[in-house]
């Protein structure tokens, strides 16, 4: 079976966003570039790891290979809706990130989901199985983009702004407030 690689080296835009009302969205990145747009769909959890963890790479590259940080964009972004039509091209199992020294760039590269991810969710793995075998199999699609420090710092302003959009937290069970409230484990059950 064939894969294909979605590479924007780089994008004219790359972001993260919704499709749907709070409590029901589904998650996107997104990537535009030489005529072509491409979206993957991925869970809330790991749009909020994927900030997280490139604000560490961004601090490990400037540690470590002395590069420039750009400050935190203090005017809003990106603020625009996804780009249209939204058609999922795969949903991501394995999210890659990189730091390449020679053009200074993050590369982000988001896996589709394959059998290796249900075993390993399922805790299928063996402790005696060679390293190369986490690593995500070469026949499954991808999505590869190369960011510049300063736009990557603009698309972890924006993920979070997408995570944080979403429904608000109980004040005492921490689970989403729906609009008409919730089983609060809290009160063993009763509506708050």
């Amino acid at each position: 079976m064939t894969h294909q690689v979605h590479a924007f080296e780089p994008p004219e835009r790359f972001v993260a966003g919704t499709v749907g009302p709070p409590g029901e969205r589904t998650f996107f990145l997104q990537a535009r570039g030489g005529g072509r747009l491409v979206s993957v769909a991925l869970e809330k959890v790991q749009v909020s790891l994927l900030a997280e963890k490139l604000e560490e790479l961004l601090t490990e590259a400037h540690r470590r290979f002395g590069v420039e940080l750009p400050e935190a964009p203090t005017t809003l972004g990106d603020n625009d809706p996804l780009d249209t039509p939204v058609d999922e091209e795969f949903r991501v199992g394995t999210l890659g990130l990189a730091f390449d020294v020679d053009t200074a760039t993050v590369v982000i590269e988001a896996i589709a989901a394959g059998e290796a991810e249900a075993e390993v969710e399922l805790g299928g793995s063996d402790d005696d199985e060679d390293e190369d075998d986490d690593e995500p199999d070469d026949d499954l699609d991808r999505l590869r983009v190369r960011l510049t420090p300063q736009a990557t710092r603009e698309f972890i302003e924006r993920a979070r702004r997408v995570v944080n959009a979403g429904r608000p937290p109980c004040p005492l069970c921490g689970q989403p407030l729906d609009p008409a409230g919730h089983l609060c484990p809290r009160h063993n059950g009763y509506h708050r």
